[in-house]
């Protein structure tokens, strides 16, 4: 998968469409992952035991990473990705606009 985890991404569709967020969690096996403050669902919880609120929590939904595309810090908009071999063998992320390699992104 082209896209992993702290990665800025820019939504393609949905109700987000145009926003950009950073990727918390990737799943490659379903082709998921969950963006920060992207498309949010309420889920209802019932209070436990005594003294543990009970409510409705809002939290961040998986969405399908065909709907997303990387950001370029270079050319600042959403990008394909293209992977580069390079001369010592080592495989790295490119942007298909600009060519810039995407830097792998530090752990948050």
């Amino acid at each position: 998968m082209k896209v992993v985890k702290n990665d800025t991404v820019l939504i393609l569709s949905g109700d987000d469409r145009g926003k950009r967020g950073r990727v918390l969690k990737v799943n490659p096996e379903k082709g998921q992952v969950i963006v920060e403050k992207i498309n949010f669902v309420k889920r209802h919880t019932r209070a436990k035991r005594q003294g543990v609120q009970g409510g409705i929590l809002e939290k961040e939904a998986p969405v399908r990473v065909s709907t997303v595309q990387v950001i370029c810090p270079k050319c600042d908009r959403g990008t394909r990705v293209g992977i580069q071999i390079l001369a010592d063998g080592a495989r790295e992320r490119v942007c298909k606009h600009c060519g810039e390699i995407l830097p792998r992104p530090e752990k948050a």
